[in-house]
């Protein structure tokens, strides 16, 4: 099987075409997987109009996931009878009159670190991999209020310990452009999922750029929202202070519905954070005409590939015409991300690295055993810290109100050869960097700034790379319309893998 680069464009475009022209009779016999090539809005709009079903849509991305997740390895577990009578019963609500909402009937799938009820949910661990939560994640729970429809879990990097995904126990998730090359992580099998079609939207969580680094190296948008806009109650931490959930989506506009879903304040997780939720579908149509745009050249614009340098020099080329205009500005140091997370690292982890030490992976294990040795004093400086960037960051807003960088310093890198596992595993070590690590993302998470990442180009040989677009805490708006601004200024999101 290799990797080809012809896009999947024309094929929606076949399909919508297609589509339109039965005029909603039992117009999506004959489409079959095609369907699961659209976007989430296009999907959202047939269903809503009744030209398809949600069980046909179901159908078409399990039909991908059978061609190919075996090559990508992105499922730990699939849900299919689950999810085929979930479509069932929200088609039947459609029939009555009922729609809950643009994701009603729209098949999405989970990183396998957020808890789903009656369904194991591994954080891809030897560790966990018989665990089955009796509760779903409070983000669980709203997507399943607003109609998705859940196809299962997704490989990670362990434990989300990780930036490349290949050190998990279910084996390495590869790179649907290149599968010798890795997917980045930790949410490597969300965002090789979607953009193989497998689904139309994923969950990814990001404490160090675990969202945006796959989605630069996959090809696709992953948004970290604010820190404390989405719940984290019911998600595996990885350190409690800079944990986020957020959406990975084929576009900018899929990723504003599914943000619009689980947004908003949890009463029950003491990270949430009590502010109104804005109308993210409408934001993606503000005028940005009089946004300006700061870039934050130090450190993030340092030891650039010079591939993805051009291309995300031509990025802001193409800002410059949508905006106000265009500046450098400078943004506080945030420190070492480790001397804020490794104490919360093995806090989480001291029941099982003490007892089982030999169910994790061992890049993890020396992970973990090693955060273990972190200074108290260094962990409460490093902690106060964060409180203290999080207000100085809102100044550079002042001047500007987007920040741009590139996602990633690299591009995908090639995956190591597997080391030896644990009992049954299928582990895999880290490629050094992966593409730039978590250079280029961590400081966002450290800010605790909204930061989506949208495809801003290819490499010569043909590997993703992704623009960093940022604003103001709780201004997700405003990076939507930038961010898709900037997509539907050119083309880059419309490309897409092929194995053949």
């Amino acid at each position: 099987m290799t990797v080809g680069s012809r896009s999947h464009v024309s094929r929606r475009e076949f399909v919508l075409t297609g589509l339109a022209a039965a005029a909603g009779s039992a117009s999506a016999q004959g489409y079959g997987e095609d369907l699961a090539t659209l976007t989430l809005k296009q999907a959202s709009d047939l269903v809503r109009r009744k030209r398809v079903s949600a069980v046909e849509l179901t159908e078409a991305c399990l039909t991908r996931i059978d061609r190919y997740d075996r090559a990508i390895n992105t499922f730990i577990t699939i849900t299919r009878e689950q999810a085929l009578a979930a479509a069932r019963d929200l088609d039947g609500e459609l029939k009555r009159g009922r729609r809950r909402g643009p994701l009603h009937g729209i098949p999405i799938a989970l990183k396998d670190n957020i808890d789903t009820a009656g369904v194991r949910t591994t954080a891809a661990s030897g560790v966990f991999k018989d665990r089955v939560p009796t509760d779903d994640a409070e983000v669980v729970v709203r997507l399943k209020k607003a109609g998705a429809v859940v196809l299962g879990k997704l490989n990670l990097h362990e434990f989300a310990l990780g930036g490349t995904s290949a050190v998990t126990y279910f084996g390495p998730v590869r790179n649907p452009w290149d599968l010798n090359r890795v997917a980045g992580g930790s949410s490597g099998g969300s965002a090789a999922a979607v953009a193989l079609d497998m689904c139309f939207g994923t969950l990814g969580t990001d404490t160090g750029g675990s969202i945006r680094i796959p989605a630069s190296l996959c090809g696709i948008v992953g948004f970290k929202p604010t820190y404390g806009r989405v719940s984290n109650r019911g998600v595996i931490p990885m350190a409690w202070t800079l944990d986020h959930v957020g959406p990975m989506c084929k576009t900018v506009e899929d990723a504003a519905l599914m943000l619009a879903a689980i947004a908003g304040y949890d009463a029950l997780d003491p990270t949430s954070v009590d502010a109104p939720v804005a109308d993210y579908s409408r934001a993606i149509r503000m005028e940005t005409s009089k946004l300006r745009v700061g870039v934050a050249r130090a450190p993030f614009f340092d030891n650039l590939d010079p591939e993805v340098s051009k291309a995300v020099e031509a990025a802001l080329d193409v800002v410059r015409t949508l905006t106000a205009g265009v500046m450098d500005v400078q943004v506080p140091r945030t420190g070492n991300v480790a001397d804020v997370w490794n104490p919360e690292i093995y806090a989480y982890h001291l029941p099982w690295i003490t007892k089982t030490p030999e169910l994790y992976q061992a890049a993890t294990r020396a992970l973990i055993e090693g955060a273990g040795k972190a200074n108290a004093a260094t962990y409460a400086e490093a902690r106060r810290q964060v409180d203290v960037v999080r207000r100085e960051i809102q100044k550079v807003f002042a001047t500007v109100d987007v920040l741009i960088t590139p996602t990633q310093r690299g591009v995908a890198q090639p995956i190591v050869p597997p080391q030896p596992a644990p009992t049954g595993g299928r582990g895999g070590a880290p490629a050094p960097g992966a593409g730039g690590g978590i250079v280029n993302t961590a400081a966002f998470d450290i800010y605790g700034l909204p930061t989506i990442s949208v495809p801003c180009g290819f490499s010569g040989s043909g590997l993703p790379i992704g623009l960093q677009i940022s604003g103001n805490h709780f201004s997700e708006s405003t990076v939507l319309a930038l961010a898709h601004a900037y997509e539907q200024a050119t083309e880059w999101h419309k490309r897409r893998p092929m194995l053949e």
